[in-house]
């Protein structure tokens, strides 16, 4: 079947607005890609700040780079050698072939004399092409296929080559002066490779943004911990400071919260000088003992349903100045609202390890879905490129996510979808 356009990946129109009311909840859900614009909007500001520092490259790793980074030099620096083989003159090795006398070898590292017309130099992988040599035959194409052993006087038989055969230009990979890195770009093995290969030993990156993260409720206590009757251990603190952690930011973590709105404020009051966002999980919704709704009465916040499964209950603002985020608190929420919401901001703005990458998949098996949500199911992508989804629709199936690999994505406007149905699925 056909599906509309996926709802996260949209970009709010002009006619579309962002604003965090005061406890205001609008009768109409947002959808998923006007919220993500909302936290794009209340992030943006840490951005201008100056939130930067040096680092040596091994300090840098998952950082995003703060600053355009332009090649100081020609990479590779000279023309080198992409086999062992013999250096030549493409002139001198017609069509026919020819032999040649050897000469001295070429070691990587050296600088070599140049070449005389009519010779063969051995050279090395990775070593400088002598002036008057345009290409390289590799060893194993020579007869006899060997380099001669030293001080042995030879010649060699070589098959015709074209100029450049074999032969790294300088500059090939970065000339000198072009864009190496973007700003924002996120420092993995490969980016960190480069500009040591530039010989670049400190680069500038932005500072993590520093998260506190409060976990509420009066039911639930932390692992290790006896558990009474009626409570539950929470999960939500380490799955959230796990993923917050994976996604470069520096978390601060608070104790379990009481349902208390006055103990809560105070809570989030006593780290409000040295935290760059807050985000809860739990309290958001309109029943009666929702205690971050109650904390955050007053301060400019919106509380509001997104068209979303799970996740739909968010909260936004700013709470004494500070950027807020209230995710629902149900364990599957709360992780989903992060991937869709916070993650790929925080790569857009800082440079974060990169979102989800979307692939698409068939699925092995026919669902259906609220058509008036974008629903993000758990899954396992198999093999064959099918993907299987794991467990119900139920917010609080850990035990499916845990097994899962991947988030299977139904667009609002779909209601049901039939085995072998194309499906976009993040990879988790």
């Amino acid at each position: 079947m056909h599906s509309p356009p996926h709802q996260h990946g949209h970009t709010p129109s002009s006619s579309e607005h962002v604003h965090f009311g005061h406890g205001h909840t609008p009768h109409q859900a947002r959808s998923v890609a006007l919220h993500r614009a909302a936290v794009t909007e209340l992030l943006a500001p840490l951005l201008a700040q100056g939130r930067t520092e040096t680092l040596a490259l091994h300090d840098a790793l998952g950082k995003g780079l703060a600053q355009d980074v332009m090649a100081p030099l020609n990479l590779p620096p000279f023309a080198n050698s992409q086999m062992d083989g013999f250096a030549v003159n493409s002139l001198d090795v017609p069509d026919g072939g020819a032999e040649l006398p050897v000469v001295v070898p070429v070691p990587a590292g050296a600088v070599p004399a140049a070449l005389d017309r009519g010779t063969a130099a051995p050279i090395m992988t990775g070593a400088m092409i002598p002036a008057g040599a345009d290409a390289v035959v590799p060893v194993e194409r020579a007869v006899p296929d060997r380099f001669p052993a030293p001080g042995e006087t030879t010649t060699v038989w070589l098959p015709a080559t074209a100029a450049g055969t074999f032969v790294r230009s300088a500059g090939s990979d970065i000339a000198a002066g072009e864009p190496a890195l973007a700003s924002g770009t996120f420092l993995g093995p490969a980016q960190l490779g480069l500009l040591a290969a530039l010989g670049i030993a400190e680069v500038t990156v932005r500072r993590p943004v520093t998260v506190l993260l409060a976990t509420t409720g009066d039911e639930v206590v932390e692992p290790g911990q006896p558990l009474p009757a009626g409570k539950i251990y929470d999960s939500n603190g380490t799955l959230l400071e796990s993923a917050m952690r994976q996604a470069g930011l520096a978390v601060v973590r608070t104790a379990i919260a009481s349902d208390h709105p006055d103990e809560f404020r105070a809570l989030l009051r006593s780290h409000a000088g040295t935290v760059d966002l807050i985000v809860t999980t739990g309290g958001v919704s309109k029943g009666a003992y929702e205690v971050v709704r109650q904390a955050m009465d007053g301060q400019p916040t919106e509380f509001l349903n997104v068209a979303m499964q799970p996740g739909g209950p968010q909260g936004i603002g700013t709470f004494d100045g500070v950027p807020f985020l209230g995710f629902p608190g149900n364990p599957v929420s709360c992780l989903v609202s992060f991937e869709m919401f916070l993650r790929p901001v925080l790569a857009e703005l800082f440079g974060a390890p990169s979102p989800r990458i979307p692939v698409h998949a068939r699925l092995g098996h026919s669902l259906s879905s609220p058509e008036h949500k974008h629903q993000v199911r758990r899954g396992t992508l198999q093999g064959d490129g099918t993907v299987r989804l794991e467990g119900g629709e139920s917010s609080h199936l850990m035990h499916a996510l845990a097994g899962s690999n991947a988030l299977v994505h139904v667009p609002v406007g779909v209601s049901a979808l039939a085995e072998g149905d194309e499906v976009e699925v993040w990879m988790l």
